[in-house]
């Protein structure tokens, strides 16, 4: 412990163990410490009496549910787009010797005022066969996937007219006179926004993000996610063992009492039982410094253990369901992500499903995810939990104490990617670029 490194990380969630494994590949000294006794921290996937230990303490695991090993329960599940950016952090480190993958069946979205399911149309072909829309409006947006799918900053006759990087989102619907219904699912099932903020953006976020859906979709065909046999709780590991190729050393069981800082307020260590470990960087997520943190919600999960699948969804195996704010009167989308025996995340016919959504009343945080929870028909189980959504104060570069965001609620990983690329700009002052193989180019995420 006495001795001093590059960069001290504290806590194992997925944010920190992949910039821990980044850091050492860039040719940094890493140590990296977590108070828990499994990888994970708030990402960790558990298993059956760990999970009765966390949310019913002291409680019997019913019998009928079978043996712990074959649980691997998530507590926050998300799911990886197939070309999105948590996939290219995995194969240009090569984590991916380290995991298999597996295809989630579907993606579907609730429309009609929360009463009717149906899958997200990926392509032209699917909008045009989808029962979300009528039959001119499957034309408008055949005609608007076209577009996204051909725009080239490069070639003027591919814009239509419009100029992504400075028309509004708004705008470009109503150039191709989309009905809000059809909006919404493009602008919260395709594009994945949280809110309807980016209505008033320019629309270069929305249509590269729906050209990344339609892509994704592309590389496996049904729907574009995929997510790791086993559940998640591999992937922080994946990342740790590639820090520990690169010289990075880890720590379990091992709590850090306090930051230490100079006169002039910098970081300079961290404290614990075993003595002072010196580093002039300190990344952690907001428990390990919540003065330096600051709320802005709170996100509501319901993990529920079902013996069937989702009603409405073809019998898939797996799912992500998004129920857009609107269609039920609220501000935030709400999530279900379902996975099954297919992941080996649960025993032989049971399902996994987490109902996910930010919490905007203080009613008890079961209600905030009834719509949600409606969808799932008869539930075994069900373990509910409010988790602090908390962001850093501050950007890290005064006292160089870098705090990464909570996992917020939805179900995929681009948001997480999003924080990482952030903590690694404020860490190293430069943008992320993603070192290759040597057969291999570098790119700049």
């Amino acid at each position: 412990m006495d001795e001093d490194y590059d960069v001290i990380v504290l806590g194992t969630g997925l944010t920190e163990c992949i910039l821990s494994g980044l850091l050492s590949v860039d040719g940094k000294k890493v140590l990296h410490l977590d108070r828990n006794s499994y990888y994970g921290a708030e990402s960790a996937s558990l298993n059956l009496t760990q999970l009765f230990e966390k949310f019913r303490p002291g409680t019997e695991v019913p019998p009928t549910l079978g043996r712990d090993r074959d649980w691997n329960i998530d507590l926050i599940p998300k799911f990886m787009m197939a070309n999105g950016e948590i996939v290219r952090f995995l194969t240009h480190t090569d984590v991916t010797r380290y995991l298999e993958f597996k295809q989630i069946a579907g993606s579907f979205v609730v429309y009609n005022k929360g009463t009717k399911i149906s899958k997200v149309p990926s392509n032209e072909v699917e909008a045009l066969s989808s029962p979300l829309m009528g039959i001119f409006e499957k034309r408008r947006m055949k005609k608007f996937l076209e577009w996204a799918q051909k725009y080239n900053d490069a070639d003027p006759s591919t814009h239509n007219g419009i100029n992504i990087s400075t028309v509004q989102m708004s705008e470009v619907f109503k150039q191709f006179g989309l009905a809000a219904d059809t909006q919404e699912f493009i602008g919260h099932a395709m594009a994945l926004h949280l809110d309807d903020n980016y209505l008033n953006e320019p629309a270069r976020d929305t249509v590269e993000k729906v050209r990344l859906y339609a892509a994704s979709v592309l590389r496996y065909g049904k729907s574009p996610y995929i997510y790791p046999l086993y559940g998640l709780g591999d992937l922080p590991q994946a990342f740790a063992r590639l820090s520990a190729v690169y010289g990075g050393t880890y720590m379990l069981n091992m709590d850090a009492q306090e930051i230490l800082y100079d006169d002039q307020g910098k970081a300079i260590g961290v404290k614990t039982a075993e003595g002072i470990a010196r580093a002039k960087q300190i990344i952690c997520d907001p428990s390990y410094a919540p003065t330096k943190a600051k709320k802005i919600g709170s996100v509501v999960r319901a993990i529920c253990i079902l013996n069937h699948p989702i009603p409405g969804t073809g019998d898939a195996d797996s799912v992500q369901i998004v129920i857009p704010q609107n269609q039920i009167g609220r501000k935030h989308d709400v999530y279900v992500a379902c996975v099954s025996s297919a992941h080996n995340v649960c025993a032989k016919d049971y399902y996994l499903a987490i109902v996910s959504t930010i919490v905007e009343t203080d009613k008890p945080a079961e209600m905030e995810i009834q719509e949600g929870l409606k969808l799932l028909g008869p539930i075994v189980d069900k373990f509910v939990s409010v988790s602090p959504l908390e962001i850093a104060s501050e950007d890290g570069t005064q006292d160089q104490v870098f705090v990464s965001r909570s996992y917020d609620a939805t179900s995929h990983f681009e948001t997480v990617c999003d924080d990482v690329k952030d903590l690694w700009k404020r860490v190293t002052g430069v943008p992320l670029v993603l070192k290759k193989k040597d057969n291999q180019e570098e790119s700049t995420a």
